[in-house]
């Protein structure tokens, strides 16, 4: 049953198993092709994606939540945030002077919400464009958008609007704070009201329980995020704890904690290998616990992130991302090997395409089912106490992000 006001659901997450019962989610739209080579970097991406095939992986990715939990899209809530005469003022205003086309904002005004939605997740294209202007579209597409997880995070009963690290993606925030505040009706925090440094993404934030956090600090989320966090914390739980992984800033892959460690179920999570071991780009990372009692705060350090967890109470067995060849560990974790979703304790969801770990997740007794099968109505996720949920996909993994960078959970049941 989903808790609701006045028909919207509650924003409500206390940990990263809980049954899943809303979710938001972003379709990939009209933006991802507005992407060259030229400005591929700058969107963050390492390539340009075919969205016809896109189209046709994500469809099995949002069937299988479909089928599971209520979801709801950006686009449809945006759309209703956009009814709202203030909003739209705010959004607009906001949206044209980060992106320097304050001249758009009368026109824009004056269009349709559901118009107006699409324009400010799709671009605005420059009237009279010629290709000796590099910039075609004066209100840049958020291309990134899909990856609905890293702009804004809910954290317990309120949400964390992430302050993002890269210029391209600020006006991603914009919308996720008018979209929690307005539809939502849910207190927003923001880590840059507290230090105009500090910087946080919703990859890097882990509930592991409702005293604790898990925390990826590396070229998306800094220390000066980290001590926000602990403080806010910290002010609203007698005792807290947050459990910190440094990760490489290079390369792309190791951009957020949740593509090297993601919760499965109570007693086990989905682990990259090398930085269990601390070797090769992860020697010399760091993994402090850090506890938050009334207003003492201390930090301890641990050999890795399990032995911080078993510290606070909670054993953990990993499941090894690639499975047991280091070589296979390194080519699987680069397409989002580690990144799994869960829908419920040991019940998740993940790329097919990375074999050794959909077989290490089998030897661990987990079933495996195909999305398409759970589509088409021949697989019942409910039949299985543990599953893996696997889609298949080969262009959406070359955005850079997987099952749980494409989530944003908005409501989970409390664990038993």
């Amino acid at each position: 049953m989903i808790e609701t006001n006045n028909g919207v659901p509650r924003v409500c997450v206390c940990s990263e198993i809980g049954r899943l019962r809303t979710v938001l989610l972003h379709r990939p739209g009209v933006e991802i092709t507005r992407m060259t080579p030229q400005n591929a970097t700058q969107a963050l991406y390492s390539d340009i994606l075919n969205k016809n095939i896109v189209d046709r992986e994500y469809a099995n990715f949002c069937g299988v939540l479909e089928r599971w939990t209520q979801v709801l899209y950006v686009e449809d809530v945006l759309a209703s945030v956009l009814e709202n005469h203030q909003m739209r003022q705010m959004l607009v205003s906001e949206s044209c002077r980060l992106d320097g086309c304050d001249h758009l904002a009368d026109e824009l005004l004056s269009h349709p919400a559901p118009q107006l939605a699409k324009e400010l997740i799709e671009g605005v294209e420059r009237k009279n464009w010629s290709t000796n202007c590099n910039e075609r579209y004066e209100l840049k597409p958020l291309y990134n958008l899909f990856f609905t997880r890293d702009a804004s995070s809910t954290v317990y009963n309120r949400v964390l609007i992430n302050s993002m690290s890269f210029p391209v993606r600020r006006r991603e925030t914009l919308i996720y704070k008018a979209i929690f505040e307005n539809y939502f009706r849910c207190e927003t925090i923001n880590a840059e009201h507290f230090d105009p440094e500090a910087r946080t993404e919703g990859g890097d934030v882990q509930i592991a329980r409702d005293d604790m956090l898990c925390l990826g600090e590396g070229i998306r989320t800094n220390r000066h995020g980290i001590d926000y966090l602990a403080k806010e914390m910290g002010s609203r739980h007698g005792k807290f704890n947050i459990i910190v992984q440094q990760l490489p800033h290079k390369p792309e892959s190791f951009i957020h904690l949740d593509m090297v460690f993601t919760f499965l179920s109570r007693h086990e999570c989905m682990v990259f290998e090398p930085m269990l071991h601390k070797t090769g780009l992860f020697s010399g990372m760091d993994t402090t616990l850090i506890t938050i009692d009334n207003g003492k705060t201390t930090y301890t350090s641990f050999g890795n992130i399990l032995k911080a967890l078993k510290a606070t109470g909670w054993d953990m067995s990993p499941v090894i991302c690639g499975g047991s060849d280091p070589w296979t560990q390194m080519r699987e974790q680069w397409h989002s090997g580690a990144n799994f979703f869960a829908l419920g304790e040991g019940k998740v969801l993940g790329y097919s395409r990375n074999n050794a770990t959909i077989e290490a997740l089998d030897k661990a007794g987990y079933a495996v089912l195909n999305a398409t099968d759970i589509c088409n109505g021949k697989a019942d996720m409910n039949n299985y106490e543990k599953f893996v949920a696997a889609f298949d996909a080969c262009e959406l993994p070359r955005g850079g992000g997987g099952a749980r960078c494409m989530t944003m959970p908005v409501n989970r049941d409390a664990l038993a």
